[in-house]
Parts: C-alpha cells; structure tokens; sequence
C-alpha cells in the first residue's frame, strides 16, 4: 500500500489502493532458454584462438581452430585446413622444417622460418617474412619486408565428375505430330 501525495494539493493523503500490477514499457523477460538451445550458442570448434601480446609460448602449436598471435612463439605451429595470424604485435620463430603449416597465413607481425599454406600467404604491408613460402598464392603489399624463396604450388584439383551414360527408348526420340 502506498499513499500518494502531490505538493500542490491540500488536504489529507489518501492511500492508493490500485491493486493492478504495475506495467513496465519494456518487453516481458524471455524465458532461459533450454540446456541443448544454449549449446548451440556457445563458441564451437572453427572459433579462432588468440595468444596474447603478453604471452609467450616455446614448443609445438597444432589443433582444429584458426589462430591469432599477438604474442610471441617459438616453436611450430601446424593447423592444417585453418588460418593462422600473426598481428602485428606478434613475433613468430622456428629453426625446423616448416615453422607455420596451415590453410592460410596472413603475416602484420614477424615470422623467422618457412611457412607453407594450403591457400595463400598474405604479408600485410606492417609485416615481415624472413624465410621460405610453399603456398598455392602468395600476396606481399607495399611496405612489407620478404626475404626468402618462394614455391608457388598448384591447389589440388577437384576430382573429375563422374561420367553418366543414359540409354534413351527410340519412341522418345521420334518427333511427335
């Protein structure tokens, strides 16, 4: 119960005894959607990870997601069938082999070591490659640093469609009067 009262109005308060709920102007709360409802929301697999500009990572990377690296690795990283960036905090170095292999590289940061894509490589116009590229494309803007080699293999190709031979009945093929 509560008693109203205006300023300007004399007299003696009277209680409001208005027992109707009060309306808000916003819309009624959706209700908590269901456990499997709120699974389909959640961040899946093919999300991209990110190491930090303060994180430091020595060893070997491999897994299913894209990856960002604002930090610094030391070390290999392999995601096959995904993309793997270096921002331009980022600083990657490797004395193996292949130090990046993925689907896609794109390079804002640094990266000592060879990198081979299953796409392309990308170095931005920030970035800086020293080391040899295996990559289906390649793409270096102005103002970007590349010391290295470059091997530019084709992308495997689709396999050939299937041949299908149909046998057509004579009375489909005899015009119609």
């Amino acid at each position: 119960m509560s008693a109203m009262w205006k300023p300007n109005q004399s007299g003696s308060v009277t209680p409001n005894f208005n027992l109707e709920p009060v309306r808000s102007p916003l819309p009624p709360a959706v209700p908590a959607a269901p456990e499997s409802a709120r699974a389909r929301t959640l961040p899946t697999a093919g999300d991209q990870a990110t190491i930090g500009k303060g994180l430091v990572i020595k060893g070997e990377i491999s897994g299913s997601d894209s990856l960002f690296i604002d930090g610094k690795v030391e070390g290999s990283i392999n995601l096959p069938g995904n993309r793997v960036t270096v921002g331009v905090n980022g600083q990657v170095n490797a004395n193996v082999a292949v130090c990046i292999s993925a689907r896609e590289i794109v390079v804002m940061g640094k990266i000592h070591g060879n990198v081979s894509a299953t796409d392309r490589v990308d170095i931005r116009s920030e970035g800086a490659l020293t080391g040899d590229v295996t990559a289906a494309r390649i793409s270096i803007e102005d103002g970007a640093f590349f010391k290295g080699g470059i091997d530019i293999r084709k992308s495997e190709p689709a396999p050939p469609m299937p041949t299908i031979k149909a046998t057509v009945p004579p009375e489909i093929l005899k015009p119609t009067s």
